[in-house]
């Protein structure tokens, strides 16, 4: 039951913060992990070309994969990144970020999220 409710709470957390952005995030398995109040998610994320998901934080570490596409990943305090198809990027847990698709198509990923247990996947930062 604790799980159902914590894959609820992740989904809840990220529909509220795409439903601006023109950002989509799809769990494909959440499951607990080896360290004590932690969970692993697998994602599938897709960003509309031309969009930015804003500003925020997520409880543990982004490990994200960009299948298609590219992303500009925008951290807080560091020079624009772009990543493109067949890169990766790590954000590090509590980390002000954002993500902007500069492309003429859709940028597809599959995010890994290493998260507190019971806690919003994203919750969008002032």
């Amino acid at each position: 039951m604790r799980s159902k409710l914590s894959l609820v709470l992740l989904l809840c957390s990220a529909a509220a913060l795409a439903q601006t952005s023109g950002l989509r995030r799809a769990a494909i398995l959440t499951h607990d992990v080896s360290v004590p109040g932690r969970e692993a998610m697998v994602a599938r994320v897709e960003i509309d070309p031309g969009a930015v998901a804003g500003r925020h934080t997520h409880p543990g570490d982004e490990i994200s994969y960009v299948l298609e596409g590219e992303v500009e990943v925008l951290i807080d305090g560091e020079a624009p990144r772009r990543v493109k198809a067949g890169e990766a990027f790590i954000i590090p847990a509590g980390t002000v970020h954002a993500a902007r698709n500069p492309g003429s198509q859709m940028a597809k990923l599959i995010g890994n999220y290493i998260v507190d247990k019971g806690k919003p996947l994203a919750s969008p930062a002032p």
